[in-house]
């Protein structure tokens, strides 16, 4: 499940966007798809460029890197329209420029990352990871937490984990999200929703999600995901609930799956 990008390879460089979250996103020349398309340029991968046409079906800033899987995406097609290998490294210093989480997007796999994001450590392993979304449709300045954090700069709040399990659901239960508790000072509903969550069966770990205020839960069973789904959404019918599953088999890749007609 996640966002879907098209590229029409040839045509004037453009942006449409359509989808249930089309509504909050610009299609100028600031969205994150058309910088993509000219940092692509600019790193000389390529002069080939096209319209693209984005659904938008994640929530617009909402902690889990819906625009910059976009960017991700739009890259990777660029990169077919203009027969450059993926492998490219001039296509990973574009991605770089283009925030955080654009690099380890445009490699489609879950890994742990250090320094702002460009520090991509192994993928993690594991068997496909039936999950849970939570989003309460209440933005969460991502500025005052971490504001509130209060991090002067070069300064770590803790130490990257050490040596861990590459098992993504062993892995994640002896981690933390430092955002988490000022996140729910500022919006209680994130805490709510992470409690809702956490408390379906087969649920192992729930957690906000980067900045928030999207939520996610790992669950055992796919069964035990749709049940919750289900309940959660009737419980909380005015909150956005999808479920998915995470760590895919390689051949289908993870999240956005970008694809040109």
């Amino acid at each position: 499940f996640g966002d879907d990008l098209a590229l029409f390879p040839g045509e004037p460089l453009t942006l449409e966007i359509d989808g249930p979250f089309a509504a909050g996103l610009d299609a100028g020349q600031d969205n994150l798809v058309l910088k993509a398309a000219r940092a692509f340029v600019a790193h000389d991968c390529g002069r080939k460029l096209g319209r693209f046409a984005l659904t938008k079906t994640l929530p617009v800033a909402s902690g889990i890197g819906g625009g910059s899987a976009d960017a991700a995406a739009a890259l990777r097609l660029l990169a077919r329209a203009n027969a450059l290998s993926l492998a490219d490294s001039r296509l990973m210093d574009a991605a770089r420029v283009l925030g955080a989480d654009v690099p380890m997007c445009l490699q489609q796999s879950l890994r742990l990352i250090s320094g702002i994001g460009h520090n991509l450590g192994p993928p993690l392993a594991g068997r496909p990871y039936p999950a849970l979304l939570g989003n309460p449709g209440i933005g969460v300045s991502t500025a005052e937490i971490f504001t509130r954090l209060g991090l002067q700069p070069g300064q770590r709040h803790a130490s990257p984990p050490g040596a861990a399990s590459r098992d993504l659901g062993t892995f994640a239960t002896g981690t933390r999200n430092d955002l988490e508790p000022i996140a729910i000072e500022l919006v209680p509903e994130v805490g709510q929703l992470i409690a809702a969550i956490a408390d379906r069966d087969g649920c192992k770990l729930a957690r906000m999600s980067g900045s928030g205020a999207t939520c996610f839960g790992l669950f055992d069973e796919t069964a035990q995901r749709d049940a919750a789904t289900l309940a959660l959404r009737q419980a909380y019918p005015a909150w956005w609930f999808q479920p998915v599953t995470l760590l895919l088999p390689e051949s289908q890749g993870l999240g956005l799956q970008a694809r040109k007609p």
